[in-house]
């Protein structure tokens, strides 16, 4: 089912209405949803699972007979991006799971993505053809070589109509730059070079060059017995070539300029925020590890993921960030047992809408969080198959911590944390937002009155 997004009201912060459903990928542990991103354009959206599969979405044209009515997306082309392979030097196994999918701009008719594994990034022209050429002497209409002895007339090759295919080629492969998992790629403002990051080090690609990159970051310690933290996400300014940014599982972000030196090892700033020792515990460490970062489209602004908090640090002010969002600090009484089912390890993503005015971050129970930058206010949805009947309005919800429950509430007890919203998606300009529940996808967007 392919749910709708909000539109601001009044009353409630967003309203969100369903396009037509959920998109259900599948129902096997390859079904499960790994990466969700949007082209520049927002007319394209694509998908990739566990199962080492890409899927994107096209939205359809306004249809004349109903303009005020926005166009929903359906599938546009499915392709096997990566198969499991095996590393027989270390005797690993290395999944097919597609970890982050990044659109290249438009610069003709066909479309370019980066699409990676834990080792190996693919880059992929997707196209359409509606044509086929006929009438070729040296072939008969079967394929098959014609006797040149029997052609006796030249035949000038036509191009007749077909139905429309689309067609997804891998046009490079750069592998064997990794001896970690890839967490992040990250496509320059240059469009020539892209950067892939795992738990140690940061490559420089070319995109012309497959067989070789260049390490700007590396922070593998002589002695893998003294190392501490490892890099945990990374990404390149959206308008600045020379400068990007990565972040660690000690909570840190250092931001890096290339004209500085050719290995980035020394960070140009330094970004942290001091510890409150009274909220000091066990699970500290763990907690303030940071899943994902983001630059603001403006390139102003830079925002942080860790497990209950989303952060929004000015590039100015290194020492402290300028706002901190509570995604679900009623769970801070439930570290204990989320250590033991592995869910404090879980690593949720962090998306701006095209304005940077907004931030949207996931959460469990299929809840996903929103907060207005501006207006300070926020808002809790569920995506939900129960409620994603087309073009059905998503209600508030509300987590009841303790005491008398409300009718409309969810006691934090009854939250089921095997359904989780890790990634997300923001259109680049209008409020629709693609959320990936496990298997399913939705996409909401603003209320159409």
């Amino acid at each position: 089912m392919i749910p709708g997004l909000g539109a601001l009201t009044q009353d409630t912060l967003w309203c969100f209405s369903q396009l037509k459903g959920t998109v259900e990928i599948g129902a096997t542990e390859a079904d499960i949803i790994s990466t969700v991103e949007f082209n520049h354009t927002g007319e394209l959206l694509a998908t990739g699972d566990k199962g080492g599969r890409v899927v994107i979405f096209q939205r359809e044209q306004e249809s004349k007979n109903q303009v005020h009515r926005r166009g929903e997306y359906n599938v546009y082309s499915t392709f096997q991006s990566h198969e499991p392979e095996f590393d027989y030097l270390k005797s690993l196994e290395i999944e097919e799971k597609i970890n982050k999918i990044r659109w290249l701009p438009q610069q003709n008719a066909a479309y370019f993505l980066l699409s990676t594994n834990d080792k190996t990034v693919k880059l992929w022209k997707v196209s359409e053809r509606d044509k086929r050429p006929e009438g070729y002497n040296l072939k008969d209409e079967e394929g098959r070589l014609r006797d040149p002895a029997t052609i006796t007339t030249l035949r000038v090759p036509v191009l007749r109509p077909m139905d429309l295919m689309v067609e997804a080629t891998p046009r490079r492969v750069f592998a064997n730059a990794h001896t970690y998992h890839i967490n992040s790629i990250s496509v320059n403002s240059d469009y020539e070079t892209y950067m892939s990051a795992d738990d140690l080090r940061i490559n420089l690609w070319n995109f012309e060059i497959t067989n070789q990159s260049f390490n700007i970051v590396d922070i593998k310690p002589a002695n893998m017995e003294e190392l501490t933290e490892v890099i945990t996400a990374a990404e390149f300014h959206p308008h600045h070539c020379n400068t990007f940014v990565y972040s660690s599982s000690k909570g840190t972000i250092r931001l890096c300029d290339m004209r500085a030196s050719a290995l980035c090892d020394r960070h140009t700033k330094f970004f942290e925020e001091p510890e409150d020792p009274s909220n000091r515990s066990f699970f500290s460490e763990i907690i303030s590890s940071i899943s994902d970062v983001k630059f603001s489209h403006s390139g102003r602004y830079i925002m942080t993921r860790d497990y209950l908090t989303v952060k929004v640090w000015d590039l100015n002010m290194e020492n402290r960030p300028i706002e901190t969002y509570q995604v679900h600090d009623y769970l801070r009484s439930k570290l204990c047992s989320l250590y033991e089912n592995d869910c404090i390890f879980d690593k949720f993503e962090c998306v701006w809408n095209g304005s940077d005015s907004v931030i949207m971050t996931g959460s469990y129970n299929n809840f996903f969080r929103m907060f207005d930058r501006n207006t300070k206010r926020d808002v809790t949805l569920e995506a939900s198959r129960e409620n994603s009947k087309p073009r059905a309005i998503l209600k508030p919800r509300k987590v009841c911590v303790g005491g008398k429950r409300r009718k409309d509430e969810i006691s934090v007890d009854s939250l089921d944390f095997s359904k989780k919203i890790l990634h997300t998606a923001w259109h680049p300009s209008e409020n629709i937002i693609a959320v990936a529940a496990t298997n399913n996808l939705y996409i909401f967007q603003d209320k159409v009155n």
